[in-house]
C-alpha cells in the first residue's frame, strides 16, 4: 500500500450526543389508518415518498405501494430529480434531503423530521474538515455522501459506497492523491483495495462501528453454512471475515446470487426488507453488535433512521419545520462534485 499516514490527521471522533428516544410501537389498526391517510395526502399534494433502505419496513412498503422508491442515497436523489412530482418526501436522514434539494432545486423537499441526522455527518463539521483539507492543498478532496451540504461544497468529488472503489481507482490511475472523509473504515478499505495515496478523516458510523469480530466468529460457528455479507463501513477485522463486501445495493444483489441459504449480514437491519424481497427463500441473520451481556448504541439499526415513522409522515403537510433549505451559494458549490458523481455513474 502506498498511502501515506499523516501525523496531522485528526483524532478519532466519538459522537457523544443524546440519541433519539425510540418511537412508540403502533397497533395494526393505527398503522392501517395512517397508511390510508398518507396515501390520500400524497395524491392531494402531488408528492412522492422516497425512502432509504435503512428506514423501517412499513415506511419502505408504503413508498413502494404509492409509486415511490426505496434505495441508497444516490438513487434516491436521482429518482427524485426525474420524477414529475413537485414535492419530494425524503424518508431518511438530513443529508439525503439536502442532496435531493441540490439536485432538484425547483422542487419542494420535505422530511418527516429534520432532526434525523447521521453520526458521519455529525463527526465531520464543515470548519474542522475544511481546515484539515487546507493542510493538503495539492490533494483531491473526496467525501462520502453521508456529509452535510457544506462539506460537499468543500469537496472535489462526492461518492457513495457503491462507486467508491471505482472512483478512487480512477483518480489514482490519473495520478491524484486523495483526502478522504469522513468514514475511516470505508476509507481504509478503499485504500487497501486500490493502493491509492489517501489521508483519512477519522469519522465512523455508530451502526457499523459496533459489529464485533469475536461475536461474529461465534455466530459463524453456530451457522457454518452461512455466507457473511459486510458493509465496508464496518471495522477492518469484521471486513476480513466477509464472503462479500459491498454497498447496500451490492449486498442485496449478493443475497440473490449467492448459493448459501443462510446469510449473516453486517449492516443496518433495515436492509432486510428489500433483501428478503430479493431472496425470499434465504434466512437472514443480523451480525452481532456486542458480546454476551454487553450493550450497544444502535443495535444494528440507526436511531435516526428510526425517527421516520408513519405518525410524523402523516403530518408533514401541516408543519412548517420539515422543509429542506440549502443556502444557494453552498448548493451551487456542492452541485459540482455531485454532478461529477452522477456523470461518473452514467458514463
Amino acid at each position: 500500500m502506498t498511502g501515506e499516514v499523516s501525523i496531522q490527521a485528526p483524532p478519532i471522533i466519538d459522537i457523544d450526543v443524546p440519541l433519539p428516544v425510540p418511537p412508540r410501537a403502533l397497533t395494526a389498526q393505527e398503522q392501517s389508518r395512517l397508511q390510508t391517510e398518507i396515501k390520500i395526502l400524497l395524491e392531494q399534494h402531488n408528492a412522492v415518498l422516497i425512502a432509504h433502505y435503512y428506514t423501517d419496513p412499513e415506511i419502505q412498503a408504503l413508498a413502494e405501494a404509492t409509486g415511490g422508491f426505496v434505495g441508497d442515497s444516490l438513487e434516491m436523489a436521482k429518482f427524485g430529480a426525474r420524477h414529475p412530482a413537485q414535492t419530494l418526501i425524503i424518508a431518511g436522514v438530513k443529508f439525503m434531503g439536502e442532496t435531493a434539494k441540490i439536485l432538484s432545486p425547483e422542487k419542494r423537499v420535505i422530511m418527516p423530521t429534520l432532526e434525523a441526522t447521521c453520526s458521519l455527518d455529525l463527526g465531520c463539521p464543515e470548519q474542522a474538515f475544511s481546515e484539515f483539507c487546507d493542510q493538503y492543498p495539492q490533494r483531491t478532496v473526496v467525501v462520502y455522501a453521508n456529509t452535510s451540504a457544506a462539506v460537499k461544497a468543500r469537496a472535489d468529488w462526492v461518492i457513495t459506497s457503491s462507486i467508491a472503489l471505482d472512483v478512487i481507482d480512477y483518480l489514482d490511475r490519473a495520478g491524484e492523491k486523495i483526502i478522504w472523509g469522513p468514514d475511516r473504515h470505508l476509507g481504509r478499505y478503499i485504500q487497501q483495495q486500490t493502493g491509492a495515496d489517501m489521508v483519512l478523516w477519522q469519522g465512523h458510523c455508530i451502526v457499523h462501528d459496533e459489529f464485533k469480530t469475536k461475536a461474529l466468529k461465534q455466530t459463524m460457528a453456530q451457522h457454518p453454512d452461512a455466507a457473511v455479507l459486510v458493509h465496508p463501513e464496518s471495522p477492518a477485522e469484521v471486513i476480513e471475515l466477509a464472503d462479500v463486501v459491498g454497498s447496500t445495493s451490492q449486498l442485496i444483489k449478493a443475497a440473490q446470487t449467492l448459493s448459501q441459504q443462510k446469510l449473516i449480514v453486517a449492516t443496518d437491519k433495515g436492509i432486510f426488507f428489500k433483501m428478503q424481497q430479493a431472496a425470499p427463500e434465504k434466512t437472514l441473520i443480523i451480525a452481532p453488535t456486542a458480546g454476551e451481556g454487553a450493550t450497544c448504541r444502535s443495535c444494528a439499526h440507526c436511531p435516526w433512521m428510526k425517527m421516520n415513522v408513519l405518525e410524523n409522515l402523516a403530518t408533514v403537510f401541516d408543519r412548517n419545520d420539515v422543509e429542506i433549505h440549502v443556502d444557494p451559494v453552498v448548493a451551487e458549490r456542492a452541485l459540482v462534485p455531485l454532478t461529477r458523481m452522477v456523470e461518473f455513474v452514467n458514463r
